[in-house]
This record gives C-alpha cells, structure tokens and sequence, in this order.
C-alpha cells in the first residue's frame, strides 16, 4: 500500500489531566501516515484522485486546537476517526500525538502515542 506521511505537524492545544494544562495550553506535534493508493494520482497528476494534505491539515487543526481531552490517546483517537470518516480512499492509517513537555520533572523530548486504524 502507497502512504502519504504528515510529520511534526505543531499545533498549541489544551490537552492534560491536570486543569493548569487544560488552562494554559502547549505545543503538540502531530504526525500522519495515511495509507491509500496513489497510482492513479501519480499517473493523472490531478489533486482529485487523491487526499490533499492541506486539508488534512486544517481538519487536524480543528481538532488540536478545538475540543480539549485529557488524554493524548483521546486526541489520537478522535484525530484517526476524523480522517477515516472525512477521507474514504484511506485504508488506513497510523497516528503520533507528541506531548513535548509533559508537567512533571523530567528532561526527554516528550512522550508519544501511536495508534493505527484501519476502515471498518
């Protein structure tokens, strides 16, 4: 299967379980793979015949920056849901939801979800 790949798309939403979290927000990196077939893209060269990723971008925005979970398993849940309800040609998909600085003392890049979802 083809894979269209979104990496380190940033965002600053207001995702955590604590409340100060959920009040003053942070940076969150998202990044995609969407897997679909994009032969017929590559051989028409025509944007319809498969995703645009500006649009994907805008749909993941909203979500980021809307709706505040608690959890970045959430977020990642809600973000492939999305993609696979709004973009048929998607078979699947798989999900990173960094959180960079998590609000505890501790010194790394951050923790990171993965999911992967396939079309039902």
């Amino acid at each position: 299967m083809d894979k269209m790949v979104l990496r380190r798309m940033e965002y600053y939403g207001y995702h955590g379980v604590f409340e100060e979290e959920r009040k003053l927000g942070q940076r969150f990196y998202i990044s995609l793979e969407l897997e679909l077939d994009l032969r017929a893209a590559g051989e028409s060269d025509d944007l319809q015949k498969t995703v645009n990723y500006a649009e994907i971008h805008e749909l993941v925005r909203g979500i980021v920056e809307g709706k505040s979970f608690k959890l970045i398993e959430a977020l990642a849940e809600h973000i492939a849901s999305s993609l696979l309800d709004t973009y048929t040609m998607v078979d699947a998909l798989t999900v990173h939801v960094t959180k960079p600085h998590p609000p505890f003392d501790i010194h790394f890049e951050g923790v990171t979800v993965e999911i992967y979802r396939t079309r039902k």
